[in-house]
This record gives C-alpha cells, sequence and structure tokens, in this order.
C-alpha cells in the first residue's frame, strides 16, 4: 500500500495583498468623505528594468485603492544638487504623503547624503535613519521597510503563530534581514539572526520554526536546513542559474514535502510589498492630517 506524504501548502502573497487591499480602499474612502486624498509621489533615476517593474505595480495598486500617484524621472547622468532639489521640491509639498525612491542610487549621488533628505514622515519605505530607528526601537508611528513587513502580514494571515516561535533570519542586510528581525521581535518571536560566518549553519537554521531566507543566493535551502514542519518565507529574487525567469533563495521543489507551509518564488512575499506600500502612504497621510 502506498503511503499519501503530506506535502507543505505554498501560500500565495496575492490573498494576503487582496485582503489589505480590502481595507485600504475603505480608509481611503473615509478620507474622502473629509476631501483628504492620499498621494504617492515616485522618484526615479533612468529606466532600470526593476524599477520600472515594481513602479508599475506600484502605479496599478495605487490606482485600485484610490491613492493618487505622480512620478517624476530624472537622467541617469543627474547630478547630486539636481536629485535633492527634486527630492526636496517632494518634501515640501503638502500634497505628497508619501515619496518613493528607488534605491540603489546611480554613482555620483552618495546615499548616505540624501537618505538624510528624504522628509521621514514621507519616507513611505524606511531610508531616512530615524525610520530606521524608530523599526528598532518598535515605534509603530515609523514606516518600516515594506519586504520585511510583507513578511510579517504574510505570517500573520495565515494565521502562524509567531507569540514564542523559533525563528531564524538567513540574512543581516539592512534591506530585509535585520529589520525583519526587529517586526518579529516585536511579535514576540525569538529571532536568531543567521549569517554566511554562522558555524553549522544548517544545523542552526533546522531548528527554527520559522525560517525566513533573505540571503540572496539561488535555491540555496535545501532540506536540511529545514525543520519538519517548519514554514518558510522565502524573500530572494534571484535569476534562475539555468536561465528563464526568477527563483528564490529556497529550493522549493526539494523542500516542499519538509516544510508545513512555505511562499513561492515569484507570487510570494513580492506580490505583498505594493499593498505595504499602499498602506504606508495611507498611514502617513492620516498622520499629516491628525487622523
Amino acid at each position: 500500500m502506498e503511503v499519501s506524504v503530506a506535502k507543505g501548502q505554498i501560500i500565495k502573497g496575492k490573498p494576503v495583498a487582496d485582503e489589505m487591499s480590502e481595507n485600504l480602499i475603505k480608509e481611503v474612502n473615509e478620507l474622502s468623505k473629509e476631501g483628504i486624498i492620499p498621494k504617492l509621489s515616485i522618484l526615479r533615476v533612468g529606466e532600470k528594468a526593476n524599477d520600472l517593474a515594481y513602479e508599475r505595480g506600484a502605479l496599478k495598486k495605487c490606482e485600485t485603492i484610490g491613492i493618487e500617484t505622480e512620478v517624476t524621472v530624472l537622467d541617469e547622468d543627474v547630478t547630486q544638487e539636481q536629485y535633492i532639489e527634486a527630492l526636496q521640491k517632494l518634501n515640501d509639498d503638502p500634497k505628497v504623503n508619501g515619496i518613493l525612491t528607488f534605491r540603489p542610487l546611480p554613482k555620483g549621488i552618495d546615499e548616505e547624503v540624501i537618505k538624510h533628505v528624504i522628509a521621514p514622515e514621507k519616507d513611505v519605505d524606511c531610508f531616512n535613519p530615524l525610520n530606521t530607528a524608530k523599526v528598532m526601537e518598535g515605534d509603530k508611528t515609523g514606516f518600516p521597510p515594506c519586504t520585511p513587513t510583507a513578511v510579517v502580514e504574510i505570517l500573520k494571515h495565515y494565521n502562524v503563530d509567531l507569540n514564542g516561535a523559533n525563528v531564524a533570519v538567513l540574512g543581516r542586510s539592512m534591506v530585509v534581514g535585520k529589520p525583519v528581525s526587529m517586526l518579529l521581535l516585536g511579535e514576540n518571536a525569538t529571532v536568531n539572526i543567521c549569517h554566511s560566518r554562522t558555524k553549522n549553519l544548517a544545523e542552526v537554521t533546522s531548528k527554527a520554526d520559522i525560517l525566513v531566507a533573505a540571503v540572496g543566493r539561488a535555491r540555496m535551502v535545501t532540506p536540511e536546513y529545514i525543520k519538519e514542519g517548519a514554514v518558510v518565507i522565502d524573500v530572494g529574487i534571484n535569476a534562475k542559474p539555468e536561465g528563464g525567469g526568477i527563483c528564490g533563495d529556497v529550493d522549493t521543489d526539494a523542500v516542499v514535502e519538509k516544510a508545513s507551509m512555505i511562499t513561492p518564488v515569484p507570487a510570494g512575499v513580492g506580490s505583498v510589498t505594493t499593498s505595504v506600500l499602499a498602506k504606508h502612504v495611507i498611514k502617513a497621510c492620516k498622520l499629516q492630517n491628525n487622523k
């Protein structure tokens, strides 16, 4: 007799994004009754494919929810002074509630300077150090980065109990690893931040109830990294080694039978980030209007 092996549930981002959008549409409708329309301004340099893809998704999501948008495009050879001037203009525009900048910025523009220029109250993707500090402090008035926030939104949507859960975060960048660790600590999880120098890495991660993979190496996470029945959140976006399309940091096909839940790439964490961005724009708008 054949014994059926229970595979892990593939947990997609779309249901999470759809539920968030429903709630955000209601919030925008309430604001519009008072004549307040949230507005996002995107500041982009050049025509990078990744930037354009994210921009399209953000504009479409904002349109669905009822958030006004505008895009300022600067030439690739823009100077730092010109970039600061464009950013300052958005800072000073009372109609703009949220500003999204695309990073990394081109050579010749110092991010260490620019991050202090963007107004923290409009910085909806955590560029300004003040918002970074608020993430570390657990100050809810700040704006955590959109991708780490999307990780937490997915876990909550699928009723993953974070209270007291052992979490391994694979990656220590300021983009995902560190902020997602702080957000999960804020949900009372016990977090172990792992990285390339962690000794016996697979041994450490295989004890975790939840594994968040954000290391940027295609299909690095194989079954020995996973505890039986663990929840796996794959934040990685890598070109497939064999070409044609993208894959995550997790070897999904190899891991799916061992995990209880796993996010796919694509259609996982990335599909929730624009909803988080929209949520942050509305939050910024409310704070700026004392709502």
